[in-house]
């Protein structure tokens, strides 16, 4: 069942972390220098991290409750993404001048609006088998 719309939103998740950190900049430092995600070694890694496990969270169709542990297992990693990003933005350096905060920040939370939607997918699938499982 790899075309349900759970897998959409998988795809939409592993697209928008493997790829869009690195073409949209997280903030903008003091010196007008734009910071990416290729510039932090373990940002980087918490996104491409993010990125397996909805590709894995994809292969792993059959296995619903698997693939329910697996997308809460990835929500919790954007929410230590989003932490992370949240205390960086309010300790960046030299608040009396404007320092801009990017529109890659806002990456983790698109990330766990399309999980949520997914795992409510799943959940939707797995009442439906076992309604089913009922009737036999």
């Amino acid at each position: 069942m790899i075309q349900r719309i759970q897998t959409l939103f998988l795809l939409i998740v592993g697209l928008i972390s493997g790829i869009l950190p690195f073409f949209l900049n997280l903030w903008v430092e003091i010196g007008g220098k734009e910071v990416f995600a290729q510039d932090e070694v373990l940002v980087s890694l918490v996104f491409y991290a993010v990125a397996v496990l909805a590709v894995v969270s994809i292969v792993m169709y059959k296995k619903r409750q698997n693939q329910f542990v697996v997308n809460r297992l990835n929500m919790i990693l954007n929410l230590f993404l989003l932490g992370f990003f949240v205390y960086r933005s309010l300790s960046l350096s030299g608040e009396t001048v404007v320092s801009e905060k990017g529109i890659g920040m806002l990456i983790p939370v698109f990330s766990i609006v399309f999980l949520v939607l997914a795992n409510r997918a799943i959940k939707k699938d797995e009442d439906l088998v076992k309604s089913v499982d009922r009737l036999r």
